[in-house]
């Protein structure tokens, strides 16, 4: 499983610095997923980050720079997206990235528990 520990390293931080939020850490997505208040919420996928946000901000996000569609069984999936690492290595484009998954991680559902 190999993701950027620097850029995930750069996420730890910046999420240690948001007050009233639990941060988990788990390995999926073929990367690191940071999971707050349980939910999924950001995930860095080799170089690039994998950001969950609100599907209204589709057209917006999509006009980032480094913005890449997440695309499921040939269709794009809305409110998923990959950011190259040249979307990212600016302080504010960071922290949009970062605000706008933390935004909506506030209204997601949580995903079910699977039963053992």
């Amino acid at each position: 499983m190999a993701y950027s520990t620097d850029l995930a390293d750069r996420i730890r931080e910046r999420l240690s610095e948001v007050p009233g939020i639990e941060v988990s850490e788990k390995k999926m997505f073929s990367g690191l997923s940071f999971l707050v208040n349980g939910k999924m919420c950001i995930n860095v996928s080799h170089d690039n980050l994998m950001c969950r946000y609100h599907p209204d901000l589709e057209e917006e996000v999509s006009e980032k720079n480094g913005f890449l569609p997440m695309m499921m069984k040939g269709k794009q999936l809305k409110g998923y997206c990959y950011v190259e690492p040249e979307g990212l290595q600016k302080k504010d484009d960071f922290e949009y990235w970062i605000k706008i998954c933390l935004d909506y991680n506030a209204i997601a559902k949580a995903s079910k528990k699977k039963k053992s």
